[in-house]
């Protein structure tokens, strides 16, 4: 077992430890279970989300063993990393990982549970209260993503956990471990955006604020997000049929 614990939680070692190890039989589970499991455990008065990530394909226990970060690691440093740079995200705890002597197993990432009113997804329906006052903040948030080089390649409508404050709306990013941190181009700016929404108001209304942001024209900004958002769109479905297509030879 391998693992690495942030200074604020180190006395709690044994307690995390035995969440871990009892992961399967104690915990509530939270959210979706589709890929990996998640579970909240109470620690001290406080939730703890956990995230058990699958084992790998034979390849990835291979890669994951000697030569790359495994999923856990990279969402506990890019966490710690993101929140130096004064960006939202649950407060990185712990993570835990299992191997052999050739090969990568289980591993974990734990977190402190967040309290949200919504997520992205939610602000893609036209009822939503104060919509596109929401949508503005959430476009200055990722502006604020871009200008402190952060690229967040899982920036979907589900990994964005968006609270309503006195003074505004806070926005924490979760699904950490996919990121590059280097100075963003402007194609690469926008592109960030095309996973998020598929209507055009909303669209309009992020490539509104996000030429604001930027100093640029406008129409340039919504054109070629209107492009990348399509072009997402397209791969996607692609791969829908494609996968519909192999569960029926499958059958």
């Amino acid at each position: 077992m391998n693992y690495e614990i942030s200074n604020d939680y180190k006395a709690f070692q044994k307690q995390l430890e035995a969440i871990v190890l009892n992961f399967d039989s104690k915990g509530k589970p939270f959210g979706n279970q589709d890929r990996n499991a998640l579970k909240l455990f109470e620690l001290n008065e406080k939730t703890l989300n956990v995230k058990s990530f699958r084992v790998p394909n034979l390849v990835n226990q291979i890669a994951y063993r000697f030569f790359r970060k495994s999923k856990a690691q990279r969402s506990f440093e890019y966490g710690q990393r993101i929140k130096s740079l004064g960006i939202g995200t649950p407060e990185p705890i712990a993570y835990y990982e299992f191997k052999t002597f050739f090969f990568f197993k289980k591993s974990y990432y734990i977190s402190e549970q967040l309290d949200s009113d919504c997520t992205f997804r939610e602000l893609k329906d036209p009822e939503y209260p104060k919509q596109e006052e929401v949508l503005r903040a959430f476009t200055r948030f990722t502006y604020k993503l871009h200008e402190n080089d952060v690229h967040f390649l899982d920036h979907s409508p589900g990994n964005t956990l968006i609270k309503k404050r006195d003074n505004g709306y806070e926005f924490a990013l979760v699904d950490l471990n996919r990121m590059e941190f280097k100075p963003l181009d402007f194609d690469t700016r926008i592109k960030n955006f095309a996973k998020l929404a598929t209507k055009e108001p909303v669209i309009k209304i992020m490539s509104d604020e996000y030429a604001k942001c930027i100093s640029h024209d406008v129409n340039e900004v919504y054109n070629l997000m209107w492009k990348y958002t399509q072009g997402f769109q397209d791969d996607y479905q692609r791969r829908r049929r494609l996968k519909k297509k192999l569960k029926f030879w499958k059958k």
